[in-house]
């Protein structure tokens, strides 16, 4: 009876020390975060790889959803886009991913979507010991018009993007806050963007049926950008509607391209 007594101790003990060891571990894979930004707090996900450590510095992506994940679960935001393409090709994924989710009514270009997906960006990188040389920006539909809109704010900071059939008017369909729709008529806003982007790589993707956003989008933001001397990849997806985000993240070189810029300091 004593020896079983002792080895039931020893089994616990060993199991205490399991415990232990695993609270210990890095966490992984994608994970709840939150920043609060006065009174409000936003929820977002970030996804870590299955190797990471606290002695590596890898590179960061903020990606930014489209109209229909937009919500305060903090969660549908990683069920389409670049969360769908890390599921099926993690291995292509050797970065931290970060995931913040605009509100419901508003677009990513109002003042407070912006400011918490950057503070979740900073606070991401702080967490997780981020290259700040290695930050990239992409999004789609409604988060391809935020990551043009993000980019030209913030000119410099992100060293690659990657809009997926975004633009820089919203569609005559599209229910937009009324400060977006009022543009000065005598400014070209694909120039102003493109000129504010100035030598930062872009790679653009439509679908060349797209009902939802118009393809011309892209392609007056490629011209613009051609025109600026910018550095720019298009690539137009014949035959592809609203969706092109699916084919866009399966490209093989598309990560390997993004994660090959660098922020010249």
């Amino acid at each position: 009876m004593l020896r079983l007594q002792h080895l039931a101790l020893a089994w616990f003990t060993l199991f205490l020390f399991t415990l232990t060891v695993n609270s210990g571990a890095d966490e992984t894979g994608f994970l709840n975060r939150a920043v609060k930004i006065g009174s409000e707090t936003y929820r977002y996900q970030v996804f870590v790889p299955s190797d990471w450590n606290k002695k590596q510095k890898l590179p960061v992506i903020l990606f930014l959803h489209g109209a229909g994940e937009r919500g305060d679960d903090g969660l549908i935001q990683t069920e389409v886009g670049i969360g769908t393409a890390i599921r099926r090709h993690v291995d292509r994924f050797p970065a931290i991913v970060v995931l913040p989710q605009c509100r419901k009514n508003v677009w990513w270009q109002h003042q407070a979507m912006e400011e918490q997906a950057l503070k979740a960006l900073e606070q991401s990188i702080k967490e997780f010991n981020g290259d700040t040389e290695r930050l990239y920006l992409t999004g789609i539909s409604m988060g391809g018009y935020g990551t043009w809109s993000l980019a030209s704010k913030n000119p410099g900071k992100f060293a690659a993007l990657a809009p997926v059939c975004g633009g820089i008017r919203p569609p005559a369909r599209a229910t937009v806050p009324e400060e977006l729709k009022a543009q000065d008529p005598n400014i070209d806003p694909y120039a102003e963007t493109a000129k504010k982007i100035g030598q930062t790589p872009v790679w653009i993707f439509h679908g060349g049926d797209d009902k939802v956003v118009p393809p011309e989008e892209s392609r007056k933001m490629n011209d613009a950008l051609k025109a600026a001397a910018g550095n720019v990849k298009y690539t137009e997806y014949e035959k592809v509607g609203h969706n092109s985000w699916d084919k866009a993240y399966a490209e093989p070189e598309l990560m390997k391209w993004m994660l090959e810029q660098r922020l010249k300091k």
